[in-house]
């Protein structure tokens, strides 16, 4: 017996997780509708895809989905589409080239945090400081450490920019997805980093304002726990555009990975997709 449980448009799951060492808990989100997911753990799961894409932004009906849920109309034109929110080291405000000024002045003109992560291995990024911990969920990470505070995200990319020399700045997903990741020592990772770069960030800050770079020698690190009963032997990831329907039984669920015994998928991937999500008795 299949039992549809909801319908509609996706969006990236809602996660939620305390500092130490709680459980991330799951929702699917269709529209208005969010389903909890970790409850469904261990059972036979089906979505199914209905062909139809809608722009998360104008709502316009699409034939492929641009940049995680846009038409292309909205992602040649909108800020958030931009490059310079992938490298934002490459911001071009202050040259007036900005699509959307008044956006970049809310997102882009407030404290943004500097971090380490351990997903698939030692990693680098950037979040807003509102995002956290919601960014590093999103990646899966096991741990996460904030090592720098800065006043725009122009600032938190050329420093992103400035470790990743030494620091991977993106996540294996299939190193992520085949275990949990061995612990790192998050706090000398911190220290060894700052210690190395001392000089280029206080040249940073020097240029760009006192204050303007804040080194959280002091920060605790975060630690997450996801509800996977069980890993993969072996990756292989449904696509909707390829098989409209995905079932299996639900093993877990890591970053924004749904974890089935026939495979893996990225919910964040085919944001904006139409579908429904049943239950399969």
């Amino acid at each position: 017996m299949t039992q549809i449980l909801a319908s509609g448009l996706l969006s990236k799951m809602a996660l939620q997780a305390g500092e130490h060492d709680d459980v991330v808990q799951y929702q699917l989100v269709l529209d208005d509708q969010r389903l909890d997911l970790n409850p469904l753990i261990g059972r036979h799961i089906e979505m199914t895809y209905s062909g139809a894409i809608h722009c998360s932004h104008c709502g316009r009906r699409t034939k492929t989905s641009f940049s995680q849920g846009y038409c292309y109309p909205c992602f040649t034109s909108l800020a958030q589409c931009d490059s310079c929110m992938m490298s934002p080291e490459k911001c071009h405000f202050s040259a007036g080239t900005c699509r959307e000024p008044s956006w970049a002045e809310q997102v882009c003109f407030n404290d943004h945090i500097v971090y380490l992560a351990n997903s698939s291995g030692l990693k680098v990024g950037i979040t807003r400081a509102t995002q956290m911990p919601v960014r590093w969920l999103d990646q899966g990470a096991a741990q996460a450490l904030p090592i720098a505070r800065v006043k725009n995200r122009r600032l938190s990319g050329l420093i992103e920019d400035l470790l990743r020399s030494q620091v991977a700045d993106k996540t294996n997903w299939r190193t992520l997805l085949k275990g949990p990741a061995a612990a790192l020592d998050l706090v000398a990772e911190r220290d060894r980093l700052l210690s190395e770069f001392a000089q280029p960030l206080a040249e940073i800050e020097q240029r760009e304002g006192v204050g303007s770079v804040q080194l959280l020698h002091d920060a605790d690190v975060w630690q997450f726990d996801y509800p996977v009963s069980q890993y993969p032997n072996k990756i292989s990831s449904f696509n909707f555009d390829k098989n409209p329907q995905v079932s299996g039984r639900l093993l877990g669920l890591k970053g924004q990975y749904l974890i089935l015994d026939g495979g893996v998928i990225n919910l964040r991937k085919f944001s904006s997709y139409h579908i429904s999500f049943a239950l399969k008795d």
